[in-house]
């Protein structure tokens, strides 16, 4: 039996169960427990208690066998609890079985995802794959939202049941209503897509290089990105704390421009289903030049983070890019062998906070050196009766310093290779 543990008074109750069926993932099965207890607290539900619970086989009705089910049902009840949260990903028949069993909701990691992801999604392209998603996971369980109206209409002249024809049942005609409202988000969805496309595409015609910031959520991309910027993204010490892309652009220390993308943060065991849904906003990521790997550096599950994020990096295909590894909150790691540990482990990473603007300059200079071949810092000497190119240099350069001398213009620039040769003719001997 369970211990039953005294917790105050809260509006919603719910008791957290992680199963698991070897004794090697007994740790890591405690980490994600705790990781889904980081999920529901942020969208504002009380937890009274956490079950971590071995199974010595995977059973088809409650995961569990019915004798562990029975004792986590009655630990639930015994604490008034409003539903129950599994770290397990349920089939819709065992989450019948357990709402049954418990006369309780009972909701898996992935609808904890979908609600956290439906409350903050703000652009229209958010809310759509959030939409998207959460119609995708709800039809196969519209069963136990409709039991009480699963019955056959008959034929008759009366509205709904003519609507519905001569033996359809009510959770068919909500299936079918449900499947209407994923074919339409997923045309809408098309069209933001191809909107994105017309911007991206008007971005690489300026042939400016583009970073992604990636990373576990709550590493401090954001962060990263108004310290890089100066701008004011949304930066909060919780989960998934944005949703939308934001991209910024910034100058680097040779004088060249870079666009920087802030993503959605990973989760290990991201479902399938947000991957997909998600991949219009994840794809910058995968059409980035290099990314900016963000982790938080006094996690002690630093190492796991890493991994799950070059997982889902290598499942959007973005797993040969270029990555640059910051290890952020570096301030915060006290213990000299955690130290020893990131630096033996990730020896080529940058050390940094990007909360106290440490290591800002070294990751500047980090993302110059990868786009180094892809700029000339030159001296030019234009007549100024060619304005063309005066324009081409403002458009498409960074110009670093204008002069006049007689009838040429001087000017000092960082200029892409794309169109150095157009104006190789004008260059002017660097002084030695």
């Amino acid at each position: 039996m369970f211990e039953i543990k005294e917790k105050p008074e809260m509006v919603e109750r719910a008791l957290l169960v992680r199963l698991y069926f070897d004794p090697r993932e007994a740790d890591e099965s405690e980490a994600l427990l705790e990781e889904l207890e980081e999920l529901v607290n942020t969208l504002g539900i009380g937890i009274v208690d956490k079950v971590l619970a071995k199974s010595r086989a995977m059973h088809r009705k409650f995961l569990c066998g019915t004798g562990k089910a029975a004792e986590i049902v009655e630990l639930a009840r015994a604490h008034d609890c409003d539903c129950i949260v599994f770290d397990n990903q349920l089939a819709p028949s065992q989450q019948r079985e357990w709402e049954a069993a418990s006369d309780l909701c009972v909701i898996d990691r992935e609808e904890v995802i979908l609600d956290i992801f439906a409350k903050r999604a703000k652009t229209r392209e958010a809310r759509l794959q959030v939409e998207l998603a959460r119609m995708q996971y709800a039809l196969p369980r519209l069963a136990r939202m409709w039991g009480h109206l699963d019955r056959e209409g008959g034929g008759g002249s009366g509205g709904s049941a003519a609507a519905r024809g001569m033996g359809e049942k009510q959770i068919e005609v909500d299936r079918r209503m449900a499947n209407v409202r994923i074919d339409r988000a997923k045309r809408e969805l098309e069209e933001v897509r191809k909107q994105r496309a017309t911007q991206r595409h008007a971005r690489e015609k300026l042939e400016t290089p583009h970073a992604a910031i990636v990373g576990y959520t709550n590493a401090g991309k954001s962060t990263l990105l108004n310290r890089l910027s100066g701008s004011e993204v949304m930066a909060k010490d919780m989960l998934f704390a944005t949703l939308d892309t934001t991209t910024r652009k910034i100058d680097l220390p040779d004088g060249q421009p870079l666009l920087i993308t802030d993503t959605v943060g990973f989760v290990r065991n991201l479902p399938h289903r947000l991957v997909e849904a998600f991949k219009a906003t994840l794809e910058e990521a995968v059409l980035a030049d290099f990314c900016i790997h963000v982790l938080d550096a006094s996690s002690p599950e630093v190492e796991r983070f890493h991994d799950t994020t070059l997982e889902v990096l290598a499942e959007l295909g973005a797993g040969e890019k270029t990555i640059i590894t910051f290890l952020n909150k570096i301030d915060r790691v006290t213990d000299p062998e955690q130290l020893a540990f990131l630096k033996r482990t990730y020896p080529e990473a940058l050390h940094g906070s990007a909360l106290n603007k440490l290591g800002m300059e070294e990751l500047l200079q980090a993302c110059s050196r990868v786009l180094a071949d892809r700029v000339h810092r030159e001296r030019y000497r234009i007549p100024q009766a060619r304005a063309d190119l005066i324009g081409l240099l403002h458009s498409h350069a960074k110009i670093l310093s204008t002069d006049y001398e007689g009838n040429d213009i001087l000017v000092h620039a960082v200029v892409p290779a794309a169109i150095a040769g157009k104006l190789e003719q004008y260059l002017q001997e660097t002084p030695a």
